[in-house]
């Protein structure tokens, strides 16, 4: 009797167990199988009837030349993570409205790698899609910035929310290149946000090495789009540029990207400004994909002296460099923003007047 008893129990668990086997995706149900041969595949772009004629914009010596060589200055706003604006529900084209009523030409969107895997590959290529329709329609043109901070070489990423890996990061350019290669208002790939090994404490990189993996992807990214420009940083979180002077990015028709808040240097910051990555601008196009102050201790880093924005305009003027403030929202700092009402922070009302052109530039 005992043992016809463990036989039969032997015979139910393993009938249990087979018929959870069955159900495991991969197997045979049809919603299994579906799981891992379906491919969502991404809708190709369709350009809105309302869109204005924006020319694509290309590298010329160190300046940014529409089609007709005129040299274009970029200035304009980074917004914040367009997963974050529809959970605040503010994913709409009168936020971009708002931004080309302050005098923007320009519109940097960050895309966090933990929104891009949450949200789903196409689905957030649907949030990009609707940017750029918005953007196309008020002719104004748009950077589209892998916002990941950290050491790509070693794969030590500052925070999770910036989590990805090199082949991650091919991929998403790849995808990105294709998806707007005939679309003038995606005029720039910001590659990779801000490297940095912060002292080791993300590893060790090399210049030579990243250097190396930016060519890779460039070559990767004008395979797919030859129209767009790439953007490639500096270490010391995008700030520092020194590298450039002896050995710098071998490829054509990119730019390169600092982002000089005021704790970077003391004052007077202009000498060390110009040896840290000013003088790149002497020959090739550079762009500050971020600036900008506050006047709180919240951040030393961006902590206002009230020099600080009067100088590095004055600056950038004389050097030709475009510029990108840090950040159209009312919660990252530093803000741009006091509210959803848009009323602006003392620096929001500064740069919307250099970017409306009330700003009176040093002689």
């Amino acid at each position: 009797m005992k043992k016809r008893f463990k036989k039969l129990l032997v015979i139910i668990l393993f009938s249990i167990c087979l018929a959870e086997a069955f159900a495991q995706p991969g197997l045979h149900s049809n919603e299994a199988k579906k799981d891992w041969w379906h491919i969502d595949v991404i809708p190709p772009y369709k350009q809105s009837s309302k869109a204005k004629k924006l020319d694509f914009i290309k590298v010329k010596g160190n300046s940014f030349v529409d089609e007709n060589e005129k040299v274009i200055i970029f200035k304009g706003v980074s917004i914040s993570d367009p997963d974050k604006l529809v959970k605040d529900g503010r994913w709409n084209k009168k936020h971009f409205e708002v931004i080309k009523s302050w005098g923007a030409n320009v519109i940097r969107i960050p895309v966090h790698p933990v929104a891009y895997h949450q949200r789903g590959v196409v689905e957030y290529i649907k949030l990009l899609d609707e940017a750029v329709t918005w953007c196309s329609e008020l002719g104004i043109y748009i950077i589209i910035d892998w916002h990941s901070i950290g050491n790509l070489q070693m794969e030590i990423l500052s925070q999770d929310m910036h989590n990805t890996t090199k082949k991650e990061t091919f991929n998403f350019w790849r995808t990105i290149a294709e998806h707007y290669k005939d679309i003038p208002t995606v005029a720039f790939y910001e590659l990779f946000n801000e490297p940095t090994t912060y002292e080791g404490q993300y590893g060790t990189a090399s210049w030579a090495g990243w250097k190396s993996l930016m060519e890779q992807l460039i070559d990767l990214v004008f395979v797919h789009n030859k129209n767009v420009i790439p953007l490639v940083a500096g270490f010391n979180w995008a700030y520092d540029l020194t590298p450039v002077k002896e050995n710098p990015i071998a490829r054509e028709g990119i730019a390169y990207v600092t982002h000089p808040y005021p704790g970077k240097r003391s004052i007077p910051r202009e000498p060390k400004w110009e040896l840290d990555f000013g003088f790149v601008a002497d020959k090739y196009p550079v762009i500050a994909t971020e600036l900008g102050f506050m006047s709180s201790d919240e951040d030393a880093n961006l902590k206002d002296d009230g020099v600080y924005g009067a100088s590095i305009m004055n600056y950038f003027n004389k050097k030709g460099i475009s510029w990108v403030v840090w950040v159209f929202d009312p919660e990252w700092i530093p803000q741009m923003i006091e509210n959803w009402d848009y009323a602006p922070t003392s620096q929001g009302k500064f740069f919307r007047e250099v970017m409306q052109g009330k700003f009176k530039y040093a002689e």
